[in-house]
């Protein structure tokens, strides 16, 4: 049988991504048969897979993941399993071709075998021999119109994978076959299998590589990847989700971002894998960001073999976080920082928020924090906010700056921009879906989301653009991320966290904590991956305001600050109670963090100042 090395030879290889993810974006409901496009369609599949080679692409799997049997019969098609993968080969050797004649370019066809949809026996009434015949059948289709080698990818269980692999080697016995299997969230087979086990028994039962894809993203993926690298000497294949799915506007939308599966390309390369790739919810945009990052790990290694570099983009190192901002002295020197937030006017004039930052500087407070259109309303730009109160008071600003309204290129820009300009500081985003502001009908970007926003800035920090290309100079930010102690999901709080202290996030600032309890476990639950955290603290104005922190918000507020807010009889000593609570907040978190941030709520800066002039300095007075 031939061997992946007869192919590859011993260097990374990259893989495509999805091609449901993209058909769907197309408008391809969920309700059709997307195998069945080979067919009724042709070039619009065509299309997808020569964006896969144009991203730079390998390996092009064909689309008949469920082009078998048991998947074809829901869809009245079970007598076109031949012709449906005929079909799936022949455009897909169509837009190799086409590279060829292009750009003298080259990429091999991968037959692509999914799992049955059906359960077989033990647990379903599906025999063994019934499923090894379905699978035969498939890949005898694959194998007669001319695929250069077998993905059988995805498979829950072992007892599948085995049949599958087993129906490869009776059928097409000159074809090399990559398996891969499906894990849980603890980077276990769903059958119970570990990944060594896996990997054992993959080997044994004749796999030319092995691998992981789809499953919960590229976290767990990794974890399997490493365990099946001690297990066994093929090669390896990782094709992660583009992380969990979340659900905006009604759509399923993959949050990973391109930058982040480019980082994952290269610790799975470092981990062992020869093969990379994506799975459901990555793009062409995804598979480009890995493509750049294996240039430069290829550059790299022939660096580090003598040969020439001129590929390789120079890097311009960012000044240590001491130098970069007095937000970054103070954490680097563990001072205890003083931020006051202040949102943009929904018009132009904007003299109450420069006079309110001008007293706030009077009195000591380290920092301005300027969000982005909160709540996806329409406001000055932060950006505009900003550089006028540096201008015109001499305090320092954070600039909020969220993905939603931004593509990739559009990112850059005002990256490249506001750093020019003098901004030193970045709060790094995913931002608010547009459906929760004033102008639900406006769309929405999200070409990624604060995690991958954190990666470009880093690299924008090293003096690289997202295609490694120079811009010969540092931005110098220092890069705050935010965190959400009380949110319900704190499992996927905390690994988005853990993802974006990984990326590069230098200091983190919380939402308004009410809930001593909750900070407390963040905080424990971030040990291992801690950076500096600022608290958000919130003078409540009235009871409605805590009833909409609570309820529209979704942030935790104990029964007891709702008493307390309850039990106040006018409005002046509704606002005093809310700094009162504020204050005591304030005092309780101080030794936890190494900072706090104050909202003004509805322009109240007064009210801010008074809630952290226990930590301002001591000269400074509120009635300034």
């Amino acid at each position: 049988m031939a061997q992946f090395a007869d192919i590859f030879s011993n260097r990374p290889v990259l893989a495509d991504g999805a091609m449901g993810t993209v058909l769907y974006a197309r408008g391809i409901f969920i309700n059709r048969c997307y195998d069945e496009l080979n067919l009724s369609d042709p070039n619009l599949i065509l299309s997808i897979h020569e964006e896969y080679l144009q991203a730079g692409a390998e390996i092009l799997e064909t689309n008949t993941f469920g082009a078998n049997r048991f998947r074809l019969t829901r869809h009245g098609l079970a007598s076109k399993v031949a012709e449906i993968n005929a079909a799936g080969v022949k455009v897909a050797r169509q837009a190799v071709d086409h590279l060829l004649e292009k750009q003298a370019g080259t990429a091999y066809v991968a037959g692509s075998i999914g799992p049955l949809g059906v359960r077989l026996e033990p647990l379903g009434k599906i025999g063994l021999d019934e499923a090894r015949a379905a699978f035969a059948e498939q890949i005898r289709a694959l194998a007669d119109a001319g695929v250069d080698l077998l993905i059988i990818e995805t498979m829950p269980a072992l007892n599948e994978a085995r049949e599958a692999l087993l129906a490869a080697e009776e059928t097409a016995p000159d074809l090399p076959v990559l398996v891969m299997v499906t894990v849980d969230d603890e980077s276990n087979c769903l059958d119970g299998s570990s990944p060594q086990q896996a990997a054992a028994l993959l080997t044994e039962w004749g796999a030319d590589a092995i691998g992981v894809n789809c499953s919960t993203g590229p976290s767990t993926v990794l974890t399997a990847i490493e365990a099946m690298r001690s297990a066994t000497t093929l090669p390896l294949a990782a094709m992660p989700n583009a992380g969990m799915p979340r659900a905006i506007e009604g759509r399923n939308i993959y949050l990973c971002s391109p930058e982040y599966m480019a980082s994952f390309a290269r610790k799975a390369i470092a981990a062992g894998a020869q093969i990379v790739g994506g799975c459901c919810g990555t793009t062409p945009n995804h598979i480009r960001a890995m493509r750049s990052a294996m240039r430069a790990i290829d550059a790299q290694a022939r660096v580090a073999d003598g040969g020439k570099h001129a590929e390789i983009s120079t890097e311009t190192p960012p000044a240590p976080l001491g130098q970069r901002s007095q937000i970054g002295s103070l954490i680097e020197q563990g001072g205890f920082v003083t931020l006051v937030e202040i949102v943009p006017p929904k018009g132009i004039d904007c003299s109450k928020e420069i006079e309110g930052a001008r007293l706030l500087a009077q009195l000591g407070v380290h920092a301005i924090n300027v969000p982005d259109s909160p709540r996806a309303s329409a406001r000055m730009s932060a950006q505009s906010l900003c550089i006028q109160i540096q201008q015109q008071t001499g305090i320092e600003t954070i600039l909020h700056y969220t993905c939603r309204d931004r593509n990739v290129l559009s990112i850059q820009s005002d990256l490249l921009g506001a750093s020019s300009i003098g901004l030193k500081n970045i709060l790094c985003l995913t931002g608010d879906p547009p459906k929760l502001g004033n102008y639900p009908d406006a769309t929405a970007v999200f070409d990624v989301d604060a995690i991958g926003l954190v990666n470009i800035v880093r690299r924008l920090n090293h003096g690289l653009d997202i295609g490694s290309n120079s811009i010969a100079a540092s931005t110098n930010f220092t890069i705050g991320v935010a965190a959400n102690p009380g949110v319900p999901d704190i499992e996927h709080e905390l690994r988005r966290f853990a993802y974006k202290v990984e990326a590069g996030a230098e200091y983190a600032i919380t939402q308004p904590v009410f809930d001593l309890r909750l900070l407390e476990e963040f905080l424990n639950r971030i040990e291992s991956f801690r950076i500096p955290v600022i608290a958000g603290i919130w003078p409540l104005t009235s009871l409605r305001n805590a009833e909409f922190m609570k309820n529209d918000l979704r942030v935790s507020m104990p029964e007891e600050i709702m008493l307390r807010m309850a039990q106040v009889t006018t409005p002046d000593a509704a606002r005093k109670e809310g700094i009162l609570i504020a204050q005591e907040m304030l005092e309780a978190v101080r030794p936890m963090v190494q900072g706090v941030q104050v909202s003004a709520p509805f322009g109240r800066y007064i009210a801010a100042a008074e809630v952290i002039a226990s930590v301002l300095p001591q000269s400074a007075s509120v009635t300034e």
